[in-house]
């Protein structure tokens, strides 16, 4: 029997019943899942740009040829194609590309800078499938990683495909879709080196089982997104033989204080609307917590001004939920209007991690910052936010 037949019978059957499980038409989002997946989410969307783009060429395996992958990112106005991203185009081309070579993508970058988002929105709209997550930790198994086994059947019929239980990257390879490994960096050195020979030559032994299935061969289409955080450098440093079977990439820190407070607000808002609260984030609210953050991340003011830099990442993350908590605040506690108050309440929560010099820090920003804000704009909110500074506790 010829290799191209090898492991034809169970990755064959997942790969049959992955399409199975996609609707020739996309239901709506089931209300009751708290975090919908982005291909669960934007399913109208990649509905619009497959339907655009059916007849332009595109890597083997993918339901999107590049340039539609990129438009799903940043936004695509003609069709209505919401921008979900903020990040460089040269970047987020190289970013794509990459999954369409030899070699895994990994995503390194401070806490909050979205790299899971990105790897997430990647994936779907490579594959369909944003799904196939392993994430990692100090705890992760090489069954979490490739297969495991059903150990009833185990017992009662010994090795066989029946009672393989495929874990993510075994289905990667068998359906051709991508897999996101999270936080690679937290897991032990050797379990890292698992993905070495997968990642090489593009296969995965299954030594358990008999004849062909003892192989499995990856179809078009599969890859790995990794991502790491730079906090995190040091602890399972990557192995050098690992290093060179991925294609490195920064996500950088947004830098452009508009384009953080657009983000923020839409996706604040996009998140209290999901949770079915009437209430928004306004500008005028969404410039105080976007400034706060932008500034203390940077350590300098607008005007140039040095800041004793904060241990913790002010990220643009950390912002959307401190909005989003100010939002449900204002909603259930408050007359359902989010009000300076309501973000100094969970600013601190935000800021406020392992180190208690934080505090001072933010304390200090109030007292000196917002104090100069608040006096140049004395008909502002940025009164009311000073006034406020007292609920940091």
């Amino acid at each position: 029997m010829g290799k191209k037949r090898v492991h034809a019978n169970l990755a064959g059957a997942i790969a049959e019943q992955a399409k199975a499980d996609q609707p020739a038409s996309q239901p709506a989002v089931n209300p009751d899942i708290q975090r919908p997946p982005a291909e669960m989410l934007y399913a109208d969307e990649l509905q619009r740009l497959a339907e655009s783009e059916k007849d332009a060429p595109r890597p083997q395996g993918w339901r999107l040829p590049p340039h539609a992958v990129l438009r799903f990112i940043v936004g695509d106005e003609r069709l209505g194609i919401t921008p979900k991203f903020v990040g460089k185009r040269n970047f987020l081309e190289r970013a794509i590309i990459s999954l369409a070579t030899n070699r895994g993508l990994m995503l390194i970058g401070e806490p909050g800078t979205a790299k899971s988002y990105l790897s997430e929105l990647l994936a779907a709209a490579i594959s369909g499938d944003s799904t196939l997550t392993i994430q990692g930790s100090a705890g992760t198994t090489e069954d979490a990683i490739k297969y495991s086994w059903n150990y009833a059947l185990l017992l009662a019929e010994g090795p066989s495909e029946r009672s393989l239980v495929p874990a993510p990257v075994y289905r990667g390879m068998a359906e051709g879709k991508i897999v996101r490994f999270e936080e690679i960096t937290r897991c032990p050195l050797e379990i890292q080196d698992v993905l070495l020979s997968i990642l090489s030559d593009r296969v995965m032994a299954v030594p358990e089982l008999k004849d062909e299935s003892r192989t499995l061969f990856a179809k078009a289409g599969f890859n790995v997104i990794a991502t790491a955080n730079t906090r995190d450098r040091g602890v399972n440093e990557m192995s050098a033989a690992l290093k060179r079977r991925f294609n490195f990439e920064t996500v950088q820190p947004i830098d452009n204080l508009k384009d953080e407070m657009a983000l923020v607000q839409r996706e604040a808002n996009k998140l209290l609307h999901r949770a079915t609260i009437p209430t928004r984030l306004a500008p005028d609210i969404t410039e105080l917590l976007v400034t706060t953050f932008f500034e203390l991340r940077n350590g300098q003011t607008k005007d140039g001004s040095s800041l004793e830099p904060m241990s913790t990442a002010m990220s643009t993350a950390e912002a959307v939920s401190t909005g989003y908590a100010a939002g449900l605040h204002a909603y259930f506690y408050g007359q359902g209007t989010i009000r300076p108050e309501h973000i100094v309440q969970h600013l601190a929560g935000a800021a406020l991690k392992d180190n208690a010099d934080d505090l001072k820090r933010l304390r200090n920003y109030f007292d000196h910052v917002v104090k100069k804000y608040k006096d140049n704009h004395k008909d502002s909110l940025w009164v009311q936010y000073y006034e406020a500074r007292k609920l940091l506790e």
